[in-house]
């Protein structure tokens, strides 16, 4: 496969590329409450001035798993505005469409529904912030396929085994493998791989005539042994890799040199933290192919708010200032002043003639005061600035490397010395969770609990406000190692420390772990709803195990009615029906 020129013709596919939107993030917020809105209204109004034959999103279309009502008001609204209308879609669907579209009773492609008009059809997987939860294993993306602006695919339903089964489309001659897969679990979808359990279903005529797009939403940069997925445990017969997931915008297409795919990674369209990934500057993609031949144009975002990071490490300006100056506090205020003011004066250079971006930018100085300097106080720097920038309360992140020493004694371990202070910043819950006791020694690790469920419980209860999640899952595992050593006789003190150990490392990683784990987040929901704290939105949680580390139950898909028959209607590709193309 080779990037080269396209022209603009019948034959080729336009299809507009954008991952991590994340809808709804601070919308509270006075300054930045708009700012996912109004990117996300760039994004399609860009969709329909280039007349795209489709939008493909990989994933965190939304920032929370249940929006606010006013986030999905202004998606809903924003969605109608630019992709329902008149125009005819130039391309048609060749696949088995109750199999692409598995998790709604409308198992079809919204553009060919009669009772919709759509004229820019837009596909997107989930990620892990907008995932499916609950015993129906429902998300938002599944509100807007029900109400027809949305087709959600690439959804697995199985802990066990993953086929994914592309959406196959066809353009004049050129015809598209569109794949996807859903955010899963780093580790789990790591070992399915592992043990060859993720199969990727393709045409079974002419294969070598497809161009096989797969979109993902998973790390790809190594967050830990088994925390990531690599490039390599891809099929090789891909053409383009479209990566979710991670946020730093790097969408100009890698080639792999060992799976000899290529690989854009996009990034979000908005900074969810004040990390030096989210400074790149934010882009979308319009990737046009024609037969197995392909181009990727690079659209900068107009209505982003700009990001300006900078590091500063204090021992570095001795010829300003040492520890023993006099007054030195005040003189380390006055240098991070000037440096925040420079920073600012870089903005407003960039923002001239660019009146879509906002006003204030997010500014970042991470202080470096090692060395025998001390901090001074943020809160009264920050007042000077609360007018010129969109996060007055944390401009400066002071950090202070520590140097590694020797562990002498295993039981005074000081973990924050086997962490650097701004590798935190990026990391979910989990991933501390595990470092944490993968740095322990044997004599302070959990012997009931395991790792991954620790870590699932902390992320439950910070992300999604389950107050009852670790209790729960402590008194759900201890009932359950009490009849497992009642089932087993076990009486004396000795005898049931090593049973107990026994038991839970007979669970890591294994589907059973994730069933518990599971189990314990649910009866945490359940006992929730029961006082009253839920909303409409979790009434179908009900005390039912359920295997996905998200909330996902592995439910057997809703009967669907027959679909229905092919209605003409203008150069828009109707037909539905079983697949015109045999899979193998």
């Amino acid at each position: 496969m080779r990037s080269v020129s396209l022209a603009y013709d019948e034959d080729t596919f336009k299809i507009l590329i954008a991952t991590d939107i994340h809808l709804g993030y601070l919308e509270k917020d006075a300054i930045r409450g708009n700012d996912t809105y109004n990117t996300l209204n760039e994004i399609l109004q860009c969709a329909k001035q280039n007349e795209v034959d489709f939008i493909l999103l990989g994933g965190d279309l939304f920032h929370d798993n249940k929006p606010s009502r006013q986030c999905l008001h202004k998606c809903i609204t924003m969605l109608r505005k630019y992709c329902m209308g008149d125009s005819p879609v130039r391309f048609e669907i060749l696949s088995d469409q109750k199999v692409n579209f598995n998790t709604t009773q409308f198992p079809w492609v919204n553009y060919q529904d009669e009772n919709l008009n759509i004229s820019i059809p837009v596909f997107s997987i989930h990620g892990n912030h907008d995932d499916p939860t609950g015993v129906s294993c429902l998300c938002a993306l599944d509100l807007l396929s029900a109400s027809g602006f949305v087709n959600h695919f690439g959804h697995s339903h199985s802990v066990e085994k993953i086929e994914i089964s592309p959406i196959l489309m066809q353009k004049g001659i050129t015809k598209l493998a569109l794949y996807g897969l859903g955010s899963i679990p780093d580790e789990r979808l790591y070992r399915m791989f592992v043990n060859k359990q993720v199969s990727m279903l393709r045409p079974k005529e002419d294969q070598d005539g497809w161009f096989n797009l797969f979109t993902i939403h998973q790390n790809r940069s190594k967050h830990g042994p088994t925390n990531y997925i690599p490039e390599q445990f891809l099929d090789d017969f891909l053409d383009l890799v479209v990566w979710g997931h991670e946020h730093e915008c790097l969408i100009k297409p890698t080639l792999n040199e060992q799976q000899l795919f290529y690989v854009s990674q996009p990034g979000s369209s908005v900074a969810t933290s004040l990390s030096p990934g989210e400074a790149t500057k934010k882009k979308i993609g319009l990737l046009r192919v024609k037969g197995r031949k392909m181009k990727l144009q690079e659209i900068p975002l107009k209505t982003v708010r700009q990001f300006f990071i900078e590091d500063v490490v204090l021992a570095d300006h001795q010829d300003c200032f040492t520890p023993d100056t006099p007054h030195v506090t005040k003189k380390i205020e006055d240098f991070c002043f000037a440096k925040v003011t420079e920073m600012l004066h870089e903005a407003e250079r960039e923002r001239l003639g660019c009146p879509l971006t906002p006003e204030k930018p997010l500014i970042r100085l991470r202080v470096d005061y090692s060395g025998g300097f001390e901090a001074f106080n943020t809160s009264r720097f920050s007042q000077k600035f609360v007018d010129r920038v969109a996060n007055p309360k944390d401009i400066i992140h002071f950090v202070r490397r520590r140097e590694q020493k020797e562990i002498k004694d295993e039981n005074s371990i000081d973990y924050g010395k086997l962490f650097k202070p701004t590798a935190v910043e990026g990391l979910r819950v989990e991933d501390l969770v595990k470092q944490y006791f993968e740095a322990a020694e044997q004599k302070v690790q959990l012997s009931l609990l395991t790792e991954q469920g620790m870590g699932k419980a902390i992320q439950e209860f910070v992300d999604k406000d389950e107050k009852e999640a670790i209790e729960e899952l402590i008194t759900y595992q201890l009932r359950k190692t009490q009849l497992h050593l009642q089932s087993r006789g076990v009486t004396t003190e000795q005898d049931i420390d090593a049973e107990v150990r026994l038991f839970r490392d007979s669970k890591k990683n294994t589907a059973e772990e994730e069933k518990d784990i599971q189990e314990a987040m649910n009866r945490a929901k359940a006992h929730r709803l029961e006082r009253g704290d839920g909303d409409f939105a979790d009434q179908d949680v009900l005390d039912v195990t359920m295997d996905s580390d998200e909330g996902s139950v592995p439910v057997a898909a809703p009967t669907r009615g027959r679909g229905r028959g092919s209605r003409g209607r203008g150069g828009r590709g109707r037909g539905r029906g079983e697949s015109d193309k045999e899979m193998q």
